[in-house]
């Protein structure tokens, strides 16, 4: 009956033949093209965790009276969206673990996708035909920013309210429309009762449709256009050097799977993160110091930490200081990635497709820009932090913060430059690749070969 019900279908579908060319597919070994996969399963991860979180988070603002056994608040007025984080952490079975693998796991998957980006931006990998594909990883660079956000602020601490109140007033400062996009958002006035119960909503169940989606439409763009590789003997424009989707390729995915998820409930279970009983619940007459959000935001922070206080009177509005760091350089910065694609092909005159990627020393300019724009990241992240750094250092934090405005006018473009001769310098055979590939021979050995 079994092998009956495969042959219709397989009659009726074409079934098989879809399967054995799918199953033999090719997939490059470079282990840079793992980087994606980190934060699928991180993705994967996410979702398990937070359904179980979900079932004892309350997304309300409602005040409530804590009674559990953080002897510390008890007896202190807390909203129940706090109340129940506690809960989950002192309480629920698991609870912490629970909510340190979820937070871990954000955290990580940020990373893999700020890698890959990276990765796909100094090999050129973004080039002809895969410009839609770039735009997907960029939104998804995005939602995964936002999710992590949304998420961040959902249990009402002190800590998280205070990053609430910092992304109320960036909104607040876009002139003509700010004032409906803060209320669009927080639902009134901030603090506002509704805007935990909108932030759940978009943290569980918009933000992570769009993600899935996206997900979706970047691995069946890569199925359909075939995967990019580096330039070696046998490996040309028209072909993929890899191994097998099955059983190579699949036991690999496999195998990473399961190490990022016992890395991951490692740290999860022995590291600490985000413990909102040491910042207390949000009040909004009190501000926390040092704060500093999640790594993935501290650029963002950084750039309003510095941003001189420029009240600007255009046609009778007034444009707020945090307009230009919190609103502009965000605007600027993800649009110029997104059009990257088009400035390079116009400026260099390739519009020619490219499925063998570059090394970062074939492409100097690019590789310069690259380095100038992740030295100005990096500058702004460390600026986020001046509050810890100027105490950490002895140093006054008002010295710290003008030292880091020098900085980050001058380290870009000299990093830059440096990165530009370097890489020019090698590209030209200064100093030649040592790496080797490995050949197969006919009689059935291997052989050493330049790349």
């Amino acid at each position: 009956m079994v092998r009956w019900l495969l042959a219709w279908l397989d009659d009726r579908l074409g079934a098989a033949s879809f399967s054995r060319r799918a199953l033999r597919k090719a997939f490059p070994d470079h282990w840079s093209f793992m980087l994606g996969e980190i934060a699928l399963y991180c993705f994967l991860i996410l979702v398990l965790t937070g359904t179980f979180l979900t079932f004892f988070f309350v997304a309300s603002g409602r005040e409530v009276v804590y009674q559990g056994p953080y002897e510390p608040l008890r007896g202190t007025s807390v909203s129940a969206a706090y109340e129940s984080v506690l809960r989950l952490s002192f309480e629920v079975r698991a609870g912490l673990v629970m909510r340190q693998l979820h937070h871990w796991a954000a955290v990580v998957m940020l990373a893999a996708v700020v890698a890959h980006v990276l990765r796909v931006f100094f090999t050129g990998a973004f080039r002809r035909p895969r410009e839609i594909n770039w735009i997907v990883g960029v939104s998804l660079l995005l939602l995964a920013m936002g999710a992590g956000f949304t998420g961040y602020s959902l249990p009402d601490d002190l800590l998280s309210g205070t990053g609430l109140r910092i992304a109320y007033s960036v909104l607040l400062s876009i002139p003509l429309v700010g004032t409906w996009a803060a209320f669009l958002v927080f639902g009134g006035e901030f603090p506002t009762g509704e805007m935990i119960g909108r932030l759940h909503v978009l943290h569980i169940m918009i933000i992570p449709v769009l993600i899935a989606g996206a997900l979706a439409v970047h691995l069946g763009l890569v199925w359909h256009q075939k995967h990019t590789q580096f330039p070696a003997p046998g490996r040309t424009e028209r072909n993929v050097v890899g191994s097998p989707l099955w059983p190579t390729y699949m036991f690999k995915g496999a195998g990473l799977a399961f190490v990022v998820f016992g890395v991951l409930a490692a740290m999860g279970g022995l590291l600490q993160v985000n413990p909102v009983w040491l910042y207390g619940p949000f009040d909004p007459s009190v501000v926390s110091s040092p704060a500093q959000p999640d790594w993935y935001l501290g650029w963002l922070e950084g750039a309003l930490r510095l941003f001189p206080a420029w009240d600007v009177d255009l046609f009778g509005h007034l444009i707020p200081e945090l307009f230009w760091p919190g609103v502009v350089l965000p605007g600027v910065f993800f649009g110029t990635m997104v059009l990257w694609p088009w400035i390079e092909r116009r400026v260099t005159g390739d519009g020619t497709e490219h499925h063998l990627i570059d090394r970062p020393r074939d492409a100097p300019v690019r590789s310069g820009i690259g380095a100038a724009v992740l030295s100005f990241a990096v500058i702004l992240t460390l600026a986020g932090s001046n509050d810890v750094l100027g105490p950490f250092l002895g140093i006054a934090v008002e010295d710290v913060t003008v030292a880091l405005r020098a900085l980050v006018l001058v380290v870009p473009p000299v990093l830059g430059y440096l990165t530009y001769r370097v890489c020019r310098s090698l590209a030209e055979g200064g100093h030649p690749p040592r790496s080797v590939w490995l050949r197969r021979t006919r009689s059935g050995g291997f052989e050493e070969v330049e790349p």
